[in-house]
């Protein structure tokens, strides 16, 4: 028996949709946020009751259903500053209405910064270095504020790469956009969209209440061997490798910020307190996966 009147997905692009599908058969009622008619319409497809509301116009959300609700913050942050407005307007709207029963919210393990490759768990100090970073570690902190103000639990999961059909950076592999030497290149974290929409709804039941995760497959790899990977898998051929000072005239700024930092991930807090079960533990299993629903 869920504890949650509804389920309310705020931000419904494609891990949206994926938990919002693992919801559906429950016996309480899916939202999903929708600015426009036709993103309306396409929630109303997939059998999910659309929220008709902007988080960039504070006004359009005085009156979100969210009482004992389970509430969902997938919401890219404005591409510029330091801050996230769209949260500061949703917690202002809440101020006034009935509060949810618990949110959970998609951050980013970059709110870690640079470790130099070291072994980064949930008690590691943020230390974020881009404003991509630092706008989502403002999230992090005025929800969880928040949270404690109104006595709402509050979870937040810090996620590495994302990848799945559709999410998978073949185009650039093919346009031989070159890569970093293997030995020069950032470790890095990542999860199949499936197994992150898991981790959502199992992010609903856990007792902790307010808690933070960092969220991956534990697999430990670099960027440079990822886009290798994707190479020889797809039948492409590997993109080039150079060296920094290469690198730093050919790629593009967002790319370099990337590359300059190095972390890998400690989720042994996600194993085992979540209890899921990873569909993809490696790469390769995912791969393997989107190619056989392919055939």
């Amino acid at each position: 028996m869920t504890p949650f009147k509804s389920v309310i997905i705020l931000g419904f692009g494609d891990i949206g949709q994926r938990v919002a599908g693992l919801w559906l058969g429950q016996a309480i009622p899916v939202y999903g946020l929708a600015r426009s008619p036709d993103k309306q319409s396409g929630i109303t497809c997939l059998g999910i009751k659309p929220i008709r509301a902007d988080l960039d116009m504070p006004a359009s959300l005085k009156d979100l259903p969210v009482e004992d609700a389970l509430l969902y913050w997938f919401v890219p942050p404005p591409r510029t500053g330091e801050t996230d407005p769209r949260m500061q307007n949703l917690l202002h709207a809440l101020e006034n209405q009935a509060k949810p029963r618990r949110i959970i919210a998609i951050s980013t393990t970059g709110v870690y910064g640079d470790q130099r490759g070291a072994l980064v768990s949930e008690q590691t100090p943020p230390n974020p270095q881009v404003d991509r970073a630092r706008r989502r570690l403002d999230m992090e902190a005025r929800l969880q504020n928040w949270g404690v103000a109104h006595d709402v639990p509050v979870i937040i999961l810090r996620v590495g790469g994302i990848y799945g059909p559709d999410r998978l950076p073949l185009q650039r592999i093919r346009d031989g956009v070159p890569v970093l030497r293997e030995e020069l290149a950032p470790k890095t974290n990542r999860i199949h969209a499936d197994d992150l929409a898991r981790v959502c709804v199992a992010a609903a039941h856990q007792p902790q209440e307010s808690r933070t995760y960092n969220v991956s497959d534990g697999q430990e790899a670099n960027m440079t061997e990822y886009f290798f990977t994707l190479a020889d898998f797809f039948g492409l051929p590997r993109p080039p490798a150079v060296d920094w000072p290469e690198a730093e005239r050919t790629l593009s700024s967002g790319m370099l910020s990337y590359l300059r930092e190095s972390r890998r991930m400690d989720t042994s807090r996600m194993q085992q307190e979540l209890g899921v079960k990873l569909l993809y533990p490696t790469l390769l299993d995912g791969l393997r996966a989107m190619a056989g629903a392919k055939e």
